[in-house]
């Protein structure tokens, strides 16, 4: 039987770790961090966490297959370094992980975007299991993506194969994003864009959103089922970013399933019909139909890839 992992799920705002077995985990703990800022201090938070938690369920380090790290950024899983932050964590190119892991606990440390675990996490025990042909897209405060051909991850020789589905073009001339690009799926239907799209959207004064001064999806879609009319033009445009999003990775990767996660599924039953039938209509796929599925582990996934990522030829 496989041992457990320790995994690290690292975003933004905080890092949650836990302590995972099969498909359960064992102990957590989340802590709230500020991307702005430096990482290395954190480490001496992860290796406390780590040592909570191993206390917690009465395990040994040495009981453990390892340490695996999901990024919030570009990281290469064969040398275990981030290769690029996009002003996140900028010191993290600099940190040597596995030195860390090896002085702290003796273990050997992986490391992937945190997307691709993600991917990892569905096919291990969520909606992707058994499909060695997969494509993961999360829509959230950005847009993340992961492709998987014939069982194994795509990287690429610079680490960023199959994990920018969120910066592939979807408006020419659209909004500036964050990666410098212009028009890309985040810039134009993410959680971040969507206040700026929502305000330069014409008639927004006299929409209920105007009364929100955070506008996020749910508010997005909890008005637009109400019945208003610049609430349900921006929710229809997202959707058709998204599917035509989806359709993009269909041809780029050749998935047989698309897994959908993130913030967004909240509103699962509105945006998975939508998507699968416009895949269903536009995506060129003799060989039959691309499934689209919601994600099952919700913010653990990443935390479970921390298991293929350390025992498996992924």
């Amino acid at each position: 039987m496989t041992r457990p992992a320790i995994g690290i799920d690292l975003g933004g705002s905080h890092a949650t770790i836990a302590i995972v077995k099969g498909d359960q985990v064992l102990a957590s703990h989340r802590i709230s961090l500020d991307s702005a800022q430096a990482l290395r201090p954190a480490l001496d938070l992860f290796s406390a966490a780590i040592r909570k938690l191993l206390e917690e369920v009465q395990m040994k380090a040495s009981e453990c297959e390892g340490v695996a790290l999901g990024f919030c950024g570009l990281a290469d899983a064969r040398i275990g370094r981030v290769v690029s932050t996009n002003k996140k964590y900028e010191d993290a190119p600099s940190i040597d992980f596995n030195a860390w892991c090896k002085e702290e606990f003796g273990l050997r440390f992986g490391i992937e975007n945190d997307a691709r675990m993600a991917l990892l996490g569905e096919r291990h025990v969520g909606a992707g299991r058994g499909c060695d042909n997969l494509v993961m897209i999360t829509l959230g405060t950005g847009i993340g993506g992961a492709a998987m051909i014939e069982g194994k991850l795509l990287r690429g020789r610079h680490a960023q194969a199959g994990c920018l589905g969120g910066h592939l073009p979807a408006k020419v001339g659209g909004r500036p994003c964050t990666c410098g690009a212009i028009g890309c799926l985040e810039a134009e239907a993410s959680g971040w864009a969507l206040p700026l799209m929502a305000r330069e959207w014409r008639g927004f004064a006299a929409s209920k959103l105007a009364k929100h001064e955070n506008i996020n999806f749910q508010i997005l879609f909890e008005l637009a089922d109400a019945g208003d009319q610049v609430a349900g033009e921006i929710r229809e445009y997202c959707l058709k970013v998204w599917a035509a999003g989806a359709v993009g990775l269909i041809h780029a990767y050749d998935p047989e399933k698309i897994v959908i996660g993130g913030g967004v599924m909240r509103s699962a039953n509105a945006i998975l019909p939508y998507i699968q039938a416009y895949v269903n209509e536009h995506a060129w796929t003799p060989w039959g139909k691309v499934e689209v599925v919601a994600a099952q582990l919700g913010n653990d996934a990443g935390l479970f890839g921390a298991i293929p990522l350390l025992i498996g030829n992924v």
